[in-house]
């Protein structure tokens, strides 16, 4: 194919494209291919001010000075907001051409307020204000599911990220129907929100991999790569069954199948940047409907009949919401999010209190 796989994806389905990382040069870049939209997190927010660290060290400097009492992690705090602030100028027109149900930049809330509802809910209504394009991310854990509702009834368009499992992508929706309704009976607007639900594919292939490796099963390797693939066809054609407005998204990827397989439905598909050079390098000639393929029961089966952690997230009544904290693929992530807000800290201080024997 002579023109870029997305490119020929966006003008023959609904899938769009979003990109995996807030770097205002990836975005300028990937926007020449379609993306029309983008996302942060605490990991991918540090990198992206690791990959230009003589600005944002002078912003970091900058700040500190004009806020002597700010702490750290507070400095840490506004340089990611600045960043995703930068985002979400370039993807404005994005925004305009979809009347808001695309063209957004993702902020995730503060990962180590996953155990409170009212919390996260507090943050997201604050970072929805920061543009008029932010759409903001809530772990999926047991506690915060009732954030979903209130954030969406106060008006917030939410990204659910740490979510793997069919039932939680249930969960998330059925609470953001619960909002939309809320301010549908108060007569408030919602002709611009655009809520999505993310299924960390790639981690949920992790998962199961150590899994196996944890009970001692032995499986087809290859089976195992089509974990993430079938938890999200499964979800989507719950969602499709039921109406939700509520759109799909796929991310955390480890193959191309978190791509191709997953083409054709209104869903987001979130590549990192060096994973969308790769598939336009590549070539690849979509299947445009590969969404409404199921995944081949000769690959399915072994893994719903020898891996019962692949179950739990596969199945959408195998899981109750008082699990979802507790579930081995939210345990990890979690711990990374919450070691990458420690690693933000320390790239602030070694900024404000450089090390001298360095």
């Amino acid at each position: 194919m002579s023109e870029s796989p997305f490119l020929y994806m966006k003008q023959n389905t609904k899938t769009v494209l979003w990109n995996d990382s807030a770097d205002p040069k990836e975005l300028k870049d990937a926007l020449t291919w379609g993306i029309v939209g983008a996302t942060c997190n605490p990991v991918i927010a540090l990198s992206a001010l690791k990959a230009d660290k003589e600005y944002w060290n002078g912003r970091i400097k900058e700040y500190a000075k004009l806020n002597p009492s700010a702490t750290e992690d507070s400095i840490g705090w506004e340089m990611v907001k600045e960043l995703s602030l930068n985002a979400a100028k370039i993807l404005e027109p994005e925004f305009e051409k979809y009347n808001g149900r695309n063209g957004r930049l993702s902020i995730q809330t503060d990962p180590r307020n996953f155990r409170s509802a009212t919390a996260l809910t507090s943050q997201a209504v604050e970072f929805s204000k920061l543009a008029k394009n932010i759409i903001v991310k809530i772990p999926v854990t047991s506690e915060a599911v009732s954030a979903f509702e209130e954030a969406t009834y106060q008006g917030v368009s939410l990204n659910a990220t740490v979510s793997f499992s069919v039932a939680q992508t249930i969960a998330v929706a059925e609470a953001i129907e619960r909002g939309l309704k809320r301010r549908e009976a108060e007569g408030l607007d919602i002709s611009q929100m655009g809520p999505v639900c993310t299924i960390m594919v790639g981690r949920v292939d992790d998962w199961v991999k150590v899994s196996a490796e944890k009970s001692g099963v032995t499986i087809d390797p290859g089976l195992m790569e089509w974990a993430g693939v079938a938890v999200f066809k499964n979800a989507y054609k719950i969602y499709q069954e039921r109406g939700y407005r509520t759109r799909l998204l796929s991310a955390a990827f480890r193959n191309h199948m978190h791509w191709s397989e997953l083409l054709g439905g209104d869903v987001v598909i979130s590549p990192p940047y060096p994973w969308q050079v790769r598939i336009n390098k590549a070539g690849l000639k979509p299947n445009l409907n590969s969404i409404n393929e199921p995944v081949a029961p000769r690959i399915l089966d072994p893994l719903l009949e020898n891996l019962p952690e692949f179950r739990k997230m596969y199945d959408a009544d195998r899981l109750k919401v008082e699990e979802f904290t507790n579930l081995g693929a939210t345990l990890r992530t979690l711990r990374g999010f919450l070691q990458s807000v420690n690693d933000l800290e320390a790239f602030v201080r070694d900024v404000v209190v450089p090390n001298p024997d360095k």
